[in-house]
């Protein structure tokens, strides 16, 4: 009798005597209390009286709407996790199930292996996912190796966000209206991608990179997402370490600027997680040269910087700026602002490659022959400043907080990941 009372009680509400079966088969193979109902009118009965610690809620019933049926349990009993399900889902009904105080949301046919990781994670208890294993030993080893670099900097706590936070929005180059969900994750989890389901995820780090035309996407087991460096900039920005990140496609362009995703951050909160990290420290000068005259290098420095030169034609002319990351209030001053910016006469050619078919005059910077068309100009050197905030992004894959000032001329995302992978190699990251 008391094993069962500590077992945890978590309700299936589904109106598919299959799917109820087999979920319930499942976790109670996993040592919980199972309680299932088809009637979506007795859940909140049945929450009163059997007080589950989890509700897995189909969002397409006969008699109820999920979503209603959602707002009613969190405003009875906001404590109650909420995980949404359905076969018909889409990123768009995901961001609006977590903005209503879902906790996830999982398609089917539901991957059992995604259903214990969600599971685990709404209940408080540790991932067991193969890739978060591969992770967290990654990060092990890394910090290890920093240890015996006697020139290695302070460890640092690991960082995670304090609740869930969605945003909305249209990816630049597929022109497709996505959103984007964020989750807390435990300590060694790291930075993660992944879709709707479960069933990938998708680490941040150089080994998963995908295509670098311009913009960066990681790739992994069928599953993309492109355009991730404006988020990858405010995460290695706010010192975040371990962050679920469900997106369908691609990370939304915003208003060309990371702004949002600080905003978004900072309304979360940032949790400080019982455990450390080393920050990567370069250990010697590491330069790239691209065949077109463009180059980065980075040297050792007890910190992070960024300098960044270009040379158009007017109107944008030259332009040079540097950065020195003190803090993330730092960062949202001087870099989250700036935005992308384009050329007039690249849009038909990108466009043909299937590319900034999401630009709009709100989001994108756009430049004829002699003169900036749709906006002023946030910053003077804005272009400079958003060039670093590629950088800031694209160099966060290598996994961990970077200490070292890096200098690039006229560079885009595929000169920093060819010289990540000088870093990794010569590191041996």
């Amino acid at each position: 009798m008391q094993e069962i009372l500590l077992q945890k009680t978590i309700l299936i509400v589904d109106d598919e005597d299959g799917v109820r079966e087999s979920v319930r088969e499942v976790l109670s193979d996993e040592g919980y209390r199972v309680i299932d109902t088809a009637d979506g009118t007795r859940v909140l009965e049945m929450i009163r009286d059997e007080k589950p610690e989890l509700v897995l809620l189909d969002i397409w019933m006969p008699q109820v709407d999920g979503i209603g049926l959602l707002k009613e349990i969190k405003n009875q009993e906001p404590d109650i996790n909420v995980v949404m399900v359905s076969g018909h889902g889409n990123i768009h009904t995901a961001v609006t199930a977590t903005k209503y105080g879902a906790f996830d949301f999982i398609e089917k046919p539901v991957s059992l292996d995604g259903l214990l990781t969600t599971v685990q994670r709404a209940l408080g208890e540790l991932p067991g996912a193969s890739e978060h294993k591969k992770i967290g030993a990654r990060k092990t080893k890394a910090v290890k190796a920093a240890a015996k670099n006697s020139s290695a900097a302070p460890m640092v706590k690991q960082r995670t966000l304090k609740k869930s936070v969605v945003l909305s929005g249209q990816g630049l180059h597929s022109g497709v209206k996505t959103g984007l969900i964020l989750h807390p994750l435990p300590p060694n989890s790291g930075i993660q991608f992944t879709g709707i389901s479960a069933d990938v995820r998708v680490p941040a780090h150089l080994d998963y990179v995908g295509s670098t035309g311009y913009a960066t996407s990681l790739r992994s087991k069928g599953y993309a997402v492109g355009t991730v460096e404006h988020l990858l900039a405010v995460l290695h920005s706010y010192g975040i370490t371990n962050l679920l990140i469900k997106v369908q496609g691609e990370v939304p362009i915003m208003d060309g600027s990371a702004l949002e995703f600080a905003q978004a951050i900072e309304e979360a909160g940032i949790e400080e997680e019982d455990a450390e990290l080393a920050p990567l420290v370069i250990d010697r000068r590491y330069q790239f040269d691209a065949k077109g005259g463009e180059s980065i290098f980075i040297e050792p420095a007890e910190a992070l910087s960024v300098r960044y030169l270009m040379s158009y034609p007017a109107p944008v002319g030259d332009q040079e700026y540097t950065y020195h990351h003190r803090d993330a209030e730092s960062f949202k001053n001087e870099i989250a602002p700036a935005r992308t910016f384009g050329f007039l006469r690249d849009i038909a050619k990108l466009q043909n490659m299937g590319l900034a078919n999401g630009g709009r005059l709100s989001n994108f910077i756009l430049i004829d022959d002699e003169k900036i068309v749709n906006t002023e100009l946030r910053f003077a050197d804005e272009f400079a400043r958003h060039k670093i905030l590629d950088i800031l992004g694209d160099f966060y894959l290598l996994g961990r907080p970077l200490c070292g000032a890096i200098t690039a001329r006229m560079t885009g995302h595929s000169d920093n990941i060819a010289l990540l992978r000088q870093i990794r190699d010569g590191m041996k990251l």
